[in-house]
């Protein structure tokens, strides 16, 4: 089974969404906006749908610093609890810190924040939901007072998603931010509903909520302003460093998959970044790296465009999430794994594999389709097969380089898979990875036959992009 189950993987009808807003912490990527006069300062409610990249560093959703003394924050902490907190004159107005933590680089979160100080009962003043369901859980339980007003939903300047004024940068995903200036809802159901057959929280419709002065509905679906307001009140974010290349089909309702920075990280030192759609080694070891998505059967194409190489780089699949560290060169050295060099020689456990194999550099396209309904894996450059090769030939494998069924491999599924064999060679490999959401620009675009993805190259007939869309219909 996969390593890691994407949550929310499934919409099966119902309502859909269409985009997501990658954030790089690596750009100081960031919407900021100055706020008029609120319709309450004592009622409102914040909605995202978050997907974090990074773990143990402090990621704000939402923030508003007045000064040093005074400001509001909604953050992952660098523990990966979820906080929130109204800080003012010096103190804590009220803040609320989870004990449970948020560490599945996979899933989509969603996270309501409600805010009442009207409420007789100050228990309920503060109230988040994750996934529908009521935080109760808190390492820090500060409670606000009757009608305290807080910072963020005020009139000035320095509201901001995605950071603080500069610093604590978030690094992810995300999709259908709302907020709501005027009403505390009385529970996540203006946000989700629990799908019928799968138990999953998933979105819903929130276009017709009655969002006040300061409310905004931001989509992320107009690429030439990702910061539009689509609630009807022009309540428009000014955009920071983010540009059409950010604007993804990653989204609550169509999970694809990114690199694992969970994973295969057996040596210090792998940096992930852009979405974790980017992986650099260092110089001073071999790495690997795989995505959070494997698979036991169906067709699946993704495309990598190495930006630096050290001497060799090597791409592939591999059977293994887990190998140890004598293995980091994967997955050209692993057993039931394959892996194509930049040099031009392709092996398998360590033993070259005979073909017409092309070298690759810098801005080259590599295309890797992987068939495990026939077990058969096939490369490209630039759009032209390798040995002469022909993914759909099917069964005959015309140019096919054959894999172990998956069924008999040690995970039971095959991960597309990034080495680096050239330990110590005085600078990092880089490589970006596109599964239908590339992080580099794309010349021509291409999707699969599905609709899916945004590829250099058309996928081969009858390939798909890897998403949780697909895997319902193809995995």
């Amino acid at each position: 089974m996969p390593l890691i189950l994407p949550s929310n993987s499934i919409s099966a009808g119902g309502y859909e969404v269409a985009n997501s807003l990658r954030f790089d912490d690596g750009s100081s990527d960031n919407l900021s906006r100055t706020f008029g006069t609120p319709s309450s300062g004592t009622t409102w409610t914040i909605s995202f749908w978050v997907k974090k990249s990074t773990n143990g560093s402090a990621l704000n959703l939402c923030s508003r610093l007045v000064d040093g003394s005074n400001e509001d924050r909604i953050r992952f902490t660098s523990g990966d609890a979820l906080e929130w907190s109204v800080y003012k004159s010096g103190s804590y107005a009220g803040r609320l810190v989870t004990n449970r933590l948020f560490r599945d680089n996979s899933a989509w979160y969603n996270i309501i924040c409600v805010w009442d100080t009207t409420n007789g009962t100050a228990g309920d003043r503060m109230r988040m939901y994750v996934n529908g369901v009521e935080e109760t859980s808190f390492s820090t339980d500060t409670n606000p007072s009757l009608n305290e007003t807080s910072n963020f939903n005020a009139s000035g300047s320095n509201h901001r998603i995605g950071s603080v004024t500069s610093g604590e940068y978030f690094d992810g995903y995300m999709a259908e931010v709302v907020m709501i200036d005027g009403t505390a809802v009385s529970d996540a159901t203006s946000f989700g509903e629990f799908d019928e057959d799968t138990g999953i929280w998933k979105p819903i419709d929130v276009s017709g909520l009655t969002f006040g002065n300061n409310g905004f509905y931001l989509d992320f679906e107009n690429s030439g302003s990702l910061g539009a307001d689509v609630s009807g009140n022009g309540n428009n974010f000014t955009v920071n460093n983010l540009t059409s290349i950010d604007q993804t089909t990653d989204t609550p309702t169509n999970n694809f998959a990114t690199m694992n920075p969970l994973v295969f990280n057996t040596s210090t030192g792998n940096t992930f970044a852009e979405g974790n759609l980017q992986v650099s080694t260092t110089d001073s070891a071999r790495f690997g790296a795989v995505p959070t998505i494997g698979v036991s059967s169906g067709k699946w194409y993704m495309e990598v465009k190495p930006t630096q190489i050290q001497n060799k780089m090597t791409l592939g699949v591999t059977s293994s999430a887990s190998q140890d560290a004598k293995d980091d060169d994967m997955p050209g050295t692993s057993t039931n794994a394959v892996g194509l060099r930049s040099s031009g020689d392709a092996q398998t456990g360590g033993i070259g594999i005979t073909g017409s194999w092309d070298s690759f550099t810098t801005s080259d396209i590599i295309g890797i389709a992987l068939d495990l309904d026939n077990n058969n894996l096939y490369f490209s450059k630039n759009g032209t097969f390798m040995n002469s090769a022909d993914p759909t030939s099917g069964a005959t494998g015309t140019g096919a380089i054959s894999l172990t069924d998956p069924a008999s491999t040690t995970d039971g599924f095959y991960f597309f898979a990034f080495g680096d064999p050239g330990a110590g060679a005085g600078t990092s490999n880089i490589a970006q990875f596109n599964f239908g959401n590339p992080p580099f620009t794309i010349s021509s675009g291409n999707s699969d036959g599905n609709g899916y993805g945004n590829f250099e190259y058309a996928p081969p007939s009858g390939y798909y992009a890897l998403n949780t869309k697909n895997l319902a219909e193809f995995g």
